[in-house]
């Protein structure tokens, strides 16, 4: 039998697995890029987890969508990521365009889309993806907080997540976050944006609020930048001019082309 001190040791890393607390491997974390929020969250977000995106209305969905991309990326690293998406949410914002997810820097080949009717449908294919290791992310997109959406449901995710180590976005429009078993939870917002030279569009910008974290970590919000070259976020400059916020409008619905993201589904 070990020491005294071995063993505690071990207790207090069996804990850690369990609640997502302290003890935390550096290899199970992956990184925002972005110092000050790192640092603030213990170096970054845990891998194999379950992580709450949620916007709080319609105009931030597109907001929510691309900071959801961009960290899966984040997560993923160079493995692929598979998207599940209810009907629901193309109806209400507009599909995913691959020339819009390659000017967020990622590659739309490396995306495997696949489009459900319903919310039963989107879980039954995330809970089957998260099974499979060679994955880097899963992307769950629905609307608002179905009934199928409930504890249990997450938790099983939570664990396929934990068993498999391929991390799980939760994304979905949601004015107020119920309970669920993500180990943490955020808010995400459309931002103001410089332009870049010549007046063209500037990079994404958005604020970010951490609501909850099974760390402990208080709630806080930080404004970031994603940086499509260098894939990371960032501090964004500050803006030359005030800006007058624009009216936003759900994209509309097109069809898939022929090349690009993969689909399924």
């Amino acid at each position: 039998m070990g020491s005294g001190r071995e063993t505690l040791a071990t207790l207090k890393l069996k804990v850690a697995a369990l609640e997502g607390r302290a003890g935390i491997e550096r290899d199970d974390l992956f990184t925002l890029g972005f110092g000050d929020l790192d640092e603030a969250i213990g170096g970054g977000l845990r891998r194999g987890v379950l992580h709450d995106l949620v916007a709080p209305g319609l105009p931030d969905c597109a907001a929510l969508t691309g900071f959801a991309a961009a960290l899966a990326r984040r997560a993923a690293g160079t493995r692929a990521i598979v998207w599940a998406r209810q009907d629901y949410v193309e109806i209400e914002a507009g599909r995913l365009d691959p020339h819009g997810l390659s000017e967020l820097g990622l590659d739309p080949g490396g995306i495997v889309m696949v489009r459900a009717r319903d919310p039963t449908g989107v879980l039954r294919a995330g809970a089957e993806a998260v099974r499979c290791d060679a994955l880097g992310a899963v992307l769950l997109e629905l609307w608002g907080a179905p009934k199928a959406l409930d504890l249990t449901a997450t938790r099983r995710l939570a664990l396929s997540a934990a068993q498999s180590g391929v991390t799980v976005f939760l994304v979905h429009v949601l004015p107020e976050p119920d309970a669920n078993a993500a180990t943490s939870r955020w808010r995400v917002q459309a931002s103001p944006s410089g332009a870049l030279e010549a007046n063209a569009p500037g990079f994404p910008v958005f604020r970010t609020t951490l609501l909850r974290h099974r760390a402990g970590y208080p709630e806080q919000s930080w404004v970031v930048e994603w940086d499509r070259d260098g894939r990371q976020f960032r501090k964004p400059a500050p803006l030359s001019r005030p800006v007058v916020s624009v009216p936003r409008a759900p994209a509309p619905a097109q069809a898939w082309p022929a090349a690009g993201l993969r689909r399924a589904g």
